[in-house]
């Protein structure tokens, strides 16, 4: 039963030039996902350097008031 069934969902052109959309719109969303991770761990690494930024401002305040850690 299940080879009649996949039957009806697979489609091999005999003109393999129907493959060219496919090929082109592949190609432009693959290179949108490459655009989008790269900019994801771009906007990543500068929040990380801020947040080290915040740490050691508030890490040299507190040695500045010589608090005890976790107050």
């Amino acid at each position: 039963m299940w080879p009649s069934v996949l039957n009806l969902f697979l489609y091999f052109p005999e003109d393999k030039r129907e493959y060219i959309p496919a090929a082109i719109s592949f190609a432009v969303f693959f290179l949108m996902a490459v655009f989008t991770m790269r900019l994801i761990i771009i906007i990543s690494r500068r929040q990380e350097k801020e947040a080290k930024r915040l740490e050691e401002q508030l890490l040299g305040k507190r040695e500045e008031r010589k608090e005890p850690p976790g107050v």
